[in-house]
């Protein structure tokens, strides 16, 4: 008689273990310097920022009441 699973891989997949060091390195990370590396032009304009963060607002307290 054989297993259901006979054959088939583990789930979840087996991942070798690697220290946080390692893991930067496999992914050439750099530390962050300054909040000039962390900028973004996410918004086209001041007035797609506040859209965004009125809607973001209105959704967070919808069901509040």
């Amino acid at each position: 008689m054989t297993t259901p699973d006979a054959g088939l891989p583990a789930y979840p997949p087996v991942r070798p273990r690697l220290s946080v060091e390692e893991l930067l390195a496999a992914k050439n990370t750099q530390p962050i310097r300054s909040l000039d590396d962390l900028a973004a032009d996410t918004f086209e304009s001041d007035e797609e920022l506040d859209e965004f963060l009125a809607f973001t607002h209105t959704e967070r307290h919808r069901d509040v009441a």
